[in-house]
C-alpha cells in the first residue's frame, strides 16, 4: 500500500513473551491505535531481557538514531526487578546517563503514601530515567514511563500499556487512517489467486491479502483490500466481485 503518513515500529520486551509463558497482546492494542489515526505500523521485533540487544534494537528502529522508522513504541522491562533494564538499554542507545527523575519519584511516593505503601529502593527503580527524556503519565499506577528521541518507552502490564498509549497519543504526528473492505468466499486460495493478482495489478497503491479460512467440510478465503482513499477500495472490490463473477 502506498503510503505518506508516518510510519512506527514496536519492540516487545521479555523473556516471559519469547519463552511463551506470557501472552503478548500490547502490539495487537497498539496497532489498531495506530492504525485508527493514521500511523503505519511497519514492524513488530520482540527480543528477551538483554541489554544490548533491546539496545541494538532501539537504534535500528528509531530514526533520530538513524534507524527505520519514525517513531518507535516498547513494551515491557521498566519495573522495579532486577531483569527490568529497558531504561539502562535506552539510555545507552541514546548515549546519556540514567538517574532518579524528581518528578517521578514525586508522583509515586504520593501515590504510594496516600495508599499506604511502603517506598523502597526496589519501588524507586521505576523513577530511574534516562536524562533528557520526558515522562509519560501513568493514570493507572503512578510510575511512568519516558519518551526520548522518538522512543516511547512503556510498560509491559497491559492495563499500564494502555494508560501510556491513552498519554502519548494526543501528540503523535498523524496521518490518513486506512480504511479497508472485506470478502468471504467458498472457494480455496488457489481458485482466486488469478483474479487478485489481477485486481493487485490494476490498483497497485493498494494491498490486497488473501486469508484461508474452513467452514465445516468447506475451504473459504478472506479476500482483504485496504488503502488509504475510500473510492479507490471500492472500485478494486468492484472490479474484484466482477472477476470472480460475484
Amino acid at each position: 500500500m502506498q503510503s505518506d503518513n508516518p510510519t512506527a515500529a514496536i519492540l516487545v520486551i521479555g523473556d516471559e513473551i519469547l519463552s511463551g509463558r506470557t501472552r503478548e497482546g500490547n502490539a495487537h492494542y497498539l496497532s489498531q491505535v495506530l492504525n485508527s489515526i493514521g500511523v503505519d505500523l511497519r514492524e513488530v521485533r520482540i527480543v528477551g531481557d538483554d541489554h544490548d540487544q533491546i539496545t541494538a534494537a532501539i537504534r535500528a528502529l528509531d530514526c533520530s538514531l538513524g534507524g527505520a522508522w519514525d517513531m518507535l513504541f516498547t513494551s515491557g522491562g521498566i519495573g522495579p526487578t532486577h531483569d527490568d533494564i529497558t531504561a539502562d538499554a535506552v539510555a545507552a542507545a541514546f548515549g546519556v546517563g540514567i538517574e532518579i527523575n524528581e518528578e517521578a519519584r514525586r508522583v509515586m511516593v504520593e501515590r504510594w503514601q496516600a495508599r499506604g505503601v511502603e517506598v523502597t529502593g526496589n519501588r524507586l527503580r521505576m523513577a530511574r530515567i534516562p536524562l533528557g527524556a520526558a515522562l509519560i503519565p501513568n493514570a493507572h499506577s503512578a510510575a511512568p514511563g519516558f519518551h526520548i528521541g522518538n522512543t516511547y518507552v512503556m510498560a509491559g502490564v497491559p492495563e499500564v500499556f494502555r494508560a501510556m498509549v491513552e498519554a502519548v497519543v494526543p501528540g503523535l504526528p498523524t496521518g490518513r487512517p486506512s480504511v479497508s473492505e472485506a470478502l468471504e468466499v467458498l472457494r480455496p486460495e488457489s481458485d482466486v489467486a488469478d483474479e487478485l493478482r489481477a485486481v493487485a495489478d490494476a490498483f497497485p497503491d493498494l494491498s490486497l491479502g488473501s486469508y484461508p479460512f474452513q467452514s465445516g467440510q468447506r475451504y473459504g478465503t478472506s479476500l482483504v483490500i485496504r488503502g488509504l482513499d475510500d473510492k479507490r477500495v471500492t472500485d478494486a472490490m468492484t472490479l474484484l466481485r466482477e472477476r470472480l463473477a460475484l
